[in-house]
């Protein structure tokens, strides 16, 4: 089910849903033949980097404020310039659990981090949201999370989705979230699952895709508890290569990501 967005009060602020600013915020005087630069030939700080310069804000988002030091260098370069992550790399990332190696394409993280402002201001939490309008598991609260048993055993336990908002990685790449209502047993000591819970989850997607796509091309990773956006809803990610379009499309129950409806 589609969700009914609603955007922000402010004319100043590029939004999510492609909105013209009002005329009094235009700078008609602006003409940049080179988006991460301006007339003088200085470098555009991070928040007007991939914005049209008619969209141009008069100041920094509330939601590019406060951000850590890498989502500003990503947010800096010109999509033009951002070489997306092929499979072989991907692999190699999540074999040797290098996952914070992982980011978005620049103007999809700009997208998402205004996403998860809007979300907080209108459903309270990124929780609420996912569990009401994503998972259709309830209203979010948590007894619409408990599971109905052991992990992996029923089907209404688990959803798989497509990432919303998935990393800036070759098209061919197929991004999946595997949402759970139990959870997956972390290690405190690494902050990452203990090899029971990993077994669990191997055999699961050994049974689930690489019964439809060929083992090679399916790798699957949980990420660090300091790397999640989303704490309060058990999950782990599940990437395809090439993948028959029929099998998604059946594995998803036809779900349509976040950043195809923006």
């Amino acid at each position: 089910m589609a969700t009914a967005l609603r955007p922000s009060t402010s004319a100043t602020i590029f939004t999510i849903f492609n909105r013209e600013l009002e005329a009094s915020d235009l700078r008609d005087d602006v003409k940049l033949s080179n988006p991460a630069t301006s007339l003088s030939g200085r470098h555009l700080p991070y928040w007007l980097v991939n914005v049209p310069y008619l969209r141009w804000p008069a100041e920094c988002p509330s939601f590019l404020r406060d951000i850590c030091e890498k989502n500003k260098q990503i947010l800096s370069t010109p999509d033009e310039q951002y070489k997306r992550q092929d499979w072989e790399l991907v692999k190699e990332l999540i074999r040797t659990n290098r996952i914070d190696r992982f980011q978005r394409l620049p103007s999809d993280l700009r997208k998402y981090l205004e996403f998860k402002e809007w979300i907080s201001t209108e459903y309270g939490s990124i929780m609420r949201f996912i569990v009401k309008e994503r998972l259709h598991w309830g209203n979010g609260t948590p007894d619409d999370l408990k599971p109905r048993g052991r992990p992996f055993v029923f089907d209404e336990d688990i959803r798989i989705l497509y990432n919303d908002w998935p990393y800036g990685i070759e098209k061919d790449i197929i991004h999946l979230v595997v949402w759970t209502k139990f959870k997956l047993e972390d290690d405190p000591a690494t902050d990452d699952l203990t090899p029971r819970a990993r077994q669990k989850i191997d055999e699961y997607v050994k049974k689930t895709f690489c019964s439809r796509v060929s083992s090679e091309k399916v790798i699957w990773f949980k990420n660090w508890r300091s790397l999640k956006s989303v704490h309060e809803v058990e999950h782990f990610h599940v990437m395809l290569y090439n993948p028959d379009p029929k099998f998604l499309k059946e594995i998803t129950r036809g779900d349509v990501p976040m950043v195809a409806r923006m």
